[in-house]
């Protein structure tokens, strides 16, 4: 029986048997237990061997373009990225800058690494960048908006998401940042809001679930027993895993359920899905959890 099968029965057996692994929606605490614990997520092979090829190249090649120097540092970047490996990956898109200026997405990727150091003015000026080389870069849009949410303005945050959302209203993570921004102005709006969105959301993208938990269409328990739904692979499950639990943490966190916030937080990082918003995030999640506590 593959590992996959055997979490499909196990959520089958909560189902059948009534138990809840957290608590529902209107409760005021949740039980951390019966939970779907994902397999940490595996390096790729195939990015491992690529990897080793650019530094044998970055290394050896002495007579390489300044452009292709870029590029190629750049996408041994991505990787170092891509492996969690960020102040390497941090080193390689400061490198590709100098021999590359203009290269949109070093900049938004140091964005992305300044973000997750709380280096907040660092990272608005590198979105500030992408986009003034690359106005319709979008992702710069979402980008942007959550460092200026995790940097205390957001009102600025909004507007991003905003352009981001208009972008594509069918897609769920769009309309789930607005609302995370808009809710810390004012929660009922916000949820107002994110019901009117819900219209016109893909439902065929399982991710709607996390949408209709946030609206109370659906419980806590079912949105958690609708994971496995339609799930392929263990890397499926995986990642699915990843976005929830970040999402779960955030709805904690929100009512105040802080023990329960950063529980989830911690199962969102341990699927190793680096690249994933989501992973990215839960780690500063839990860094200014622990700022807080140590203020109070």
């Amino acid at each position: 029986m593959t590992r996959l099968k055997c979490a499909m029965l196990f959520v089958a057996a909560l189902a059948a048997s009534g138990c809840t692994s957290l608590s529902t929606k209107g409760g005021s605490t949740a039980q951390m237990n019966n939970l779907l614990i994902a397999e940490p997520e595996a390096s790729s092979l195939r990015n491992q061997r690529w990897l080793a090829r650019l530094n044998h190249i970055l290394s050896q090649v002495e007579d390489i373009p300044n452009d292709q120097r870029a590029e190629l540092l750049f996408q041994r970047g991505t990787l170092y990225d891509g492996f969690g490996l960020w102040a390497l990956a941090q080193a390689d898109f400061l490198a590709a800058l100098k021999y590359k200026p203009d290269m949109a997405e070093a900049h938004n990727f140091l964005g992305i690494h300044y973000t997750q150091n709380q280096e907040f003015i660092r990272a608005y000026d590198a979105f500030d960048s992408t986009l003034e080389i690359e106005p319709t870069h979008e992702f710069a849009h979402l980008n942007r908006g959550i460092a200026l949410y995790y940097g205390g303005r957001p009102e600025l945050a909004v507007s991003d998401f905003e352009a981001f959302y208009r972008e594509d209203p069918k897609d769920i993570f769009r309309a789930l940042w607005l609302y995370i921004a808009k809710r810390e102005m004012d929660p009922e709006q916000a949820l107002n809001s994110l019901k009117r969105m819900r219209d016109d959301l893909d439902n065929s993208r399982w991710e709607v679930n996390i949408v209709d938990f946030y609206i109370g269409q659906i419980s806590e328990t079912e949105l958690k027993n609708r994971l496995v739904l339609n799930v392929h692979n263990d890397q499926e499950l995986t990642r699915r895993l990843c976005e929830v639990y970040f999402y779960l943490g955030r709805y904690h966190s929100f009512e105040g359920h802080h023990g329960e916030a950063s529980n989830y937080f911690k199962f969102s990082l341990s699927t190793n899905v680096y690249e994933y918003v989501e992973h990215r995030y839960a780690r500063l999640e839990l860094d200014l959890m622990h700022k807080r506590t140590l203020m109070e």
